[in-house]
């Protein structure tokens, strides 16, 4: 039996302090996030995501060790208090640096396009340079503009909406005229987006990042930091996000903005598949792709059949043509054809495409036709099809690629071919879809 506790005496003498050795404490409670709804489309690849986020022992020792009075005295003696109610500016001049951006040299752009009046003015403003398909020149000017080196003069570093435009601008076009590994390098300025005291209008509550460009930068910002981990991750906050609103949304009756974030998380559901992908993850990835549930559209089915193909289920993948609409006929006879192509069956899928050319005019249409053709040995049928829609103002990256594997298969001088359709393409029109072209798309 334990002896009962004495009671404190008067005396003065040296006495000493017993400290306390334990403290009842309250044990934890459960919680449930918007993540773990029965029926999230990005429930499948949490418990993979996370057995892959763990930090190594050297990442923790690598952080840096601050006593909590020392950092009090210093933010006390550097920071001075805010009144109550003041809202401090937010401000993004760490993003206006010139380092951070990479010039863009028009050395792996063919000499035909070079030399061409169309190649616009300096001073062309970049909504114009973006219509017209001008998306290097696009770039260079959004970085100008950004750095204060341009002719507009340099933008406030408290104007938030035009950086992150002018930030989407430039990033965009990167990846659009194939460089994208120099994005992936940019995009690491901005660091962590869910960094409250940064992107956080204090004032609404709202993110100042747009979400397109939100989802732009996981994808970059996980290749520039080489770690796809990180874009399964990110796409989790994305998606807790997209569930709060949705929420709001209904306690609102907002019934557009429910079906706005409805569709973002859908599509945020596509891409955790594909990050999944890019980290070799197939089961996972296949595993994730079955727990997304059908919702009658088309594009989010289409999307999961091109990644059963990726993965390699072509039995998947057509189990969801079986999906599409009524009203999805060309997106069901679209992923049948891509499944023949995969099971070697050039002859039932050249049909299928043949049948689409005629009810549709989708230059992926007429590329995989060509392409059937060339595997069934009809190489110059197929060549005068690329060469059509080429005549027709087509020249998607995939068609003049395979127009110049055609120039390769046909003869030595493939060269002077090749010469010869950038020479042609340059002299077309300026369009949205992109007007210069890089060495690359010629295989050059």
């Amino acid at each position: 039996m334990s002896e009962p506790p004495r009671t404190p005496t008067s005396s003065k003498g040296h006495t000493r302090n017993k400290p306390s050795v334990t403290r009842p404490t309250r044990p934890r409670s459960s919680t449930k996030g918007p993540l773990d709804a029965e029926d999230d489309p990005l429930a499948a690849a949490a418990v993979a995501a996370a057995q892959a986020s763990s930090l190594s022992p050297n990442a923790l020792q690598a952080l840096p060790r601050r006593s909590a009075s020392s950092a009090r005295a210093r933010s006390l003696a550097s920071s001075p208090v805010p009144r109550v109610g003041e809202l401090r500016q937010k401000d993004f001049s760490f993003l206006l640096r010139p380092e951070i951006y990479h010039p863009l040299t028009p050395l792996n752009v063919p000499m035909a396009f070079r030399n061409s009046p169309k190649q616009p003015d300096a001073s062309a403003p970049i909504e114009e340079l973006v219509a017209k398909g001008h998306f290097r020149a696009a770039a260079i000017a959004a970085v100008q503009e950004l750095t204060g080196s341009g002719a507009s003069g340099p933008v406030s570093p408290h104007d938030a909406r035009r950086i992150f435009e002018l930030l989407y601008t430039r990033l965009a076009c990167l990846t659009l005229i194939d460089a994208t590994p120099l994005a992936a390098q940019e995009v690491k300025a901005l660091e962590d987006l869910n960094n409250t005291r940064v992107y956080i209008d204090e004032a609404t509550g709202e993110h100042l990042v747009p979400w397109d460009l939100r989802t732009l930068i996981v994808r970059l910002q996980a290749l520039g930091f080489g770690d796809p981990r990180r874009a399964v991750m990110s796409y989790h906050e994305l998606a807790r996000e997209a569930r709060d609103r949705i929420t709001k949304a209904s306690t609102q009756h907002d019934n557009s903005a429910r079906e706005l974030w409805k569709a973002r998380l859908r599509d945020l559901g596509i891409k955790v598949a594909s990050a999944l992908v890019d980290m070799e993850d197939l089961s996972g990835a296949a595993h994730h792709l079955g727990a997304l549930r059908d919702r009658g559209d088309d594009k989010l089915t289409l999307s999961k059949a091109l990644l059963w193909l990726h993965i390699g289920d072509v039995s998947s993948a057509r189990a969801c043509a079986e999906q599409c609409t009524g009203d999805g006929a060309t997106a069901e006879k679209i992923i049948l054809a891509l499944c023949d192509m995969a099971d070697a069956e050039y002859e039932s899928a050249l049909g299928k495409w043949q049948d689409l050319r005629i009810t549709t005019d989708d230059e992926m249409v007429g590329v995989n036709t060509a392409v059937c053709l060339l595997y069934l040995g009809r190489m110059q049928e197929g060549r005068e099809i690329l060469e059509e829609m080429v005549n027709a103002g087509q020249s998607s990256r995939t068609l003049l690629f395979n127009l110049s594997t055609m120039y390769e298969l046909c003869t030595d001088r493939s060269r002077n071919l090749k010469l010869r359709l950038s020479e042609r393409l340059s002299s077309m029109e300026e369009s949205q879809a992109g007007w210069e072209k890089t060495n690359a798309d010629f295989k050059l």
